[in-house]
């Protein structure tokens, strides 16, 4: 089990006039009334330092507090490979399995979670994928993680991956362009997929090896739009294989409830470039791919 966890916010907007138990009830869907009515009753909520009760009414300003009790976490992979290290940057090599950030009843076990073990000061710049492997940039202290953060928004990061896409990709080279956007997904209300209407999106992909299973290629992301690999692939008619969410098209497979987290998909952050966060100098890292996803494995 875990340690718990505190979940803090400051009421405002919406949320004003309404009783703790409607706004507990209204900003956390994953439960019942029932369920958070007894969290209350249990002291496990407070309100401007006291325990809160289920109608007191809430003000601009308040801070509210759940003290959610320790919990079983799902069953992750903690390992994961140091590739570079010094007083202003971490890159790590995730393994698959792992997620990135808390959140789906993970909070311990996570990967910001366990560098943070290490180096308590340490963040994570970018999210990969629970089931996507590879490379994570991991800044450390304020200064260090803006310094990344505007490497990322002027265009100055520079992100490899390998994928196995369906069938056999005939052309060496090429570029994708599909906009990627929300678009209504019944299990999760929208999900991100190919959207005409949605924001510019850029890969170019480079064929690695052709097979009898499908193509191992390799993805240089120009935008960071989400499972934005997975969808472009899946556009041009190569879904990842094992994707149990992307089909053709780049959009939902017909029939399909899988979310973007499921497994089966093989995706992996193998390259980054970067200026150092402090020295400026280009910094390139690489992570050697699972097996099936090496030039090496047929």
């Amino acid at each position: 089990m875990n340690d718990g966890y505190a979940y803090q916010e400051q009421i405002e907007g919406p949320s004003v006039g309404r009783t703790v138990l409607e706004h507990l009830t209204a900003r956390h869907a994953h439960s019942t009334p029932e369920q958070w009515a007894q969290r209350i009753a249990g002291g496990e909520v407070v309100l401007d330092g006291a325990v809160a009760h289920a109608a007191d009414l809430l003000r601009a300003g308040q801070q509210l507090v759940w003290h959610r009790p320790a919990w079983d976490e799902p069953a992750a992979p903690l390992d994961f490979e140091v590739l570079h290290q010094d007083d202003a940057l971490v890159v790590v090599g995730k393994p698959s399995g792992l997620p990135t950030l808390p959140g789906a009843g993970f909070l311990q076990h996570t990967l910001l979670r366990q560098v943070q073990r290490r180096w308590p000061d340490a963040v994570v710049a970018h999210r990969l994928g629970r089931f996507t492997s590879g490379l994570v940039l991991c800044p450390r202290g304020p200064a260090a993680a803006k310094a990344v953060q505007d490497a990322f928004s002027a265009g100055s990061v520079e992100k490899e991956y390998l994928a196995l896409a369906e069938g056999t990709v005939l052309a060496d080279d090429f570029e994708v362009a599909v906009p990627i956007g929300p678009v209504p997904y019944a299990p999760l209300g929208t999900v991100h997929a190919a959207n005409a209407q949605g924001k510019k999106a850029r890969s170019v992909v480079h064929v690695v090896q052709r097979r009898a299973e499908g193509t191992l290629v390799r993805v240089q992301l120009l935008t960071g739009r989400p499972h934005q690999i997975r969808i472009h692939l899946a556009a041009v008619g190569h879904p990842l294989v094992g994707d149990p969410l992307y089909g053709p098209g780049g959009v939902p497979r017909p029939d399909t409830r899988a979310v973007p987290g499921d497994p089966g998909y093989l995706l992996h952050a193998a390259r980054v470039a970067l200026p150092h966060p402090r020295t400026g100098v280009r910094l390139e890292l690489f992570c050697q791919a699972p097996g099936a996803l090496s030039a090496s494995a047929r």
